[in-house]
């Protein structure tokens, strides 16, 4: 008899050294992004001990600037990829959020350190989606959910472990390191990217659509911008009330041009394909979740049992170290049995680990029984569900709006870091001492909600790739 020949994998499956190494520079890129969007948080209370006269409320727009800013201008940088070349944007990126991140740290005032801040928040809305769309290209479509597995995990891991990094560059040389750290990582992204990457575009050249550019930028910014400052400015006061009804009313001119422009700003047909719909409902409804655990997580550690900052960095450490672990595991399985059998069970476990943090603390430290395993529980679901999700929102990207597609996944993570914070600050509130732990429990079953939340749009994803 003869024996029968191995399968040989087709040629258009197999991952290529090159993409491999494209996979690297773009997760480089998008790890200190989404590192400055949380590694400033830690320092606030040291940069304002730099600057004593400055009021708190003049001080939060040092985080944000970066947040509405980076918000508002990320579909527009999406499409600027896709229109002006994506290698080139990826690289102008670099370059801008590595000049901002240097000028934060030699920042003599607190008005120069918000305007940097801001620049920053440029680079980053242009690395983001651009980072992306140079990735999915490189990768066949049956090992997409692997690669964007892997680039999702780095910018969860990133943000989880700001506030371990920030504490210990804070305590170390001091808050500036929190954004000199920065320029190292674009330095080799941005030599590298020069060598490796393939540039290309996915448009035609057909004129900007300026009406979308100023609709979304508009819309997103002021959504933003309420949520940032609601409760500063109060949530019924005129500038707050002001911000959401101008982003109300915009939203529908916005659609409009989406589904009548020849080349939008905002492609709205996108939202017909099931996949990309849920998935990005999914992404901003885990991202609410998740970037509001991680401050809370941070406030518990310091504010109840009263840990010091260092100890509060190490505490929160094991929950991103088991999500990168998890990852590519997830986006193998992703790969195999379709993104529903991963999301789901793994949005689940977010809500499960955040009502383990409820109803198992309390005012007396016990981590080991008490936190580290509602941590843990956290770190797979981030591996499993939170990097997957942007893998499932870009499977039915057609090739042309790679950059602005991405960008728009990408923008409901940034929007659900926004209310994720807002949500948790209004939760909490200013509880006494005796009503601390209570305001906690409550701030975690709000979290719980939205991972619940998440879990049932996650059911709408097809069961297959």
């Amino acid at each position: 008899m003869t024996a029968l020949a191995s399968p040989v994998r087709p040629v258009e499956d197999r991952i290529t050294r090159h993409a491999w190494k494209v996979l690297a520079v773009s997760a480089a890129a998008v790890y200190v992004v989404f590192l400055d969007a949380t590694i400033v948080n830690i320092a606030f209370p040291a940069i304002g001990a730099s600057f004593p006269t400055v009021t708190r409320s003049g001080l939060s727009w040092v985080l944000n600037a970066y947040a509405v800013v980076f918000g508002a201008l990320l579909v527009t940088a999406g499409g600027l990829a896709d229109d002006r070349g994506r290698k080139r944007v990826f690289l102008a990126g670099l370059v801008v959020f590595a000049g901002a991140s240097a000028l934060c740290g030699v920042a003599p005032t607190v008005p120069l350190l918000v305007a940097a801040r801001a620049v920053q928040a440029v680079g980053g809305a242009l690395l983001v989606p651009a980072s992306l769309a140079l990735l999915l290209p490189e990768f066949p479509l049956s090992k997409r959910a692997t690669a964007v597995g892997l680039w999702g995990a780095v910018g969860a891991v990133a943000a989880a472990t700001g506030p371990s990094i920030g504490a210990l560059l804070v305590e170390g040389p001091g808050w500036r390191w929190v954004f000199y750290v920065n320029l190292p990582f674009c330095a080799v992204a941005w030599f590298a990217g020069r060598r490796l990457l393939v540039e290309s575009r996915g448009s035609t050249g057909a004129r900007p659509d300026l009406l979308g550019v100023a609709l979304v930028t508009s819309v997103f910014g002021l959504l933003s911008l309420a949520l940032v400052q609601g409760e500063s400015w109060g949530w019924g006061s005129l500038r707050t009330v002001g911000c959401f009804a101008g982003a109300a009313a915009l939203a529908p001119a916005l659609v409009i041009r989406g589904l009548s422009a020849s080349h939008p700003a905002l492609p709205v047909r996108l939202f017909r394909h099931r996949s990309f719909t849920a998935a990005t409902a999914g992404t901003l409804l885990y991202g609410t979740a998740f970037y509001g655990q991680i401050l809370c997580n941070v406030l518990f550690l310091n504010g109840v049992w009263h840990y010091s900052i260092l100890r509060t960095a190490v505490a929160i450490l094991p929950s991103p170290l088991v999500a990168a672990a998890v990852a590519p595991v997830a986006g193998r399985l992703a790969d195999r049995y379709g993104y529903r059998t991963v999301i789901v069970p793994g949005a689940a476990l977010f809500a499960l680990g955040s009502l383990y943090y409820a109803w198992q603390t309390t005012a007396h430290p016990d981590y080991l029984t008490t936190f580290l395993p509602a941590s843990l529980l956290i770190g797979v679901s981030i591996g499993a569900a939170f990097s997957t999700l942007g893998a499932a929102a870009s499977q039915s990207l057609p090739p042309a709006q790679f950059g602005v597609g991405s960008a728009v996944s990408s923008m409901a993570r940034q929007l659900g870091a926004v209310i994720g914070v807002a949500v948790l600050v209004a939760v909490l509130g200013a509880p006494s001492p005796a009503g601390a732990l209570g305001a906690f429990h409550d701030a975690w079953h709000v979290t719980a909600v939205f991972a619940a939340l998440c879990t049932i749009v996650s059911c709408a994803l097809p069961k297959r790739v």
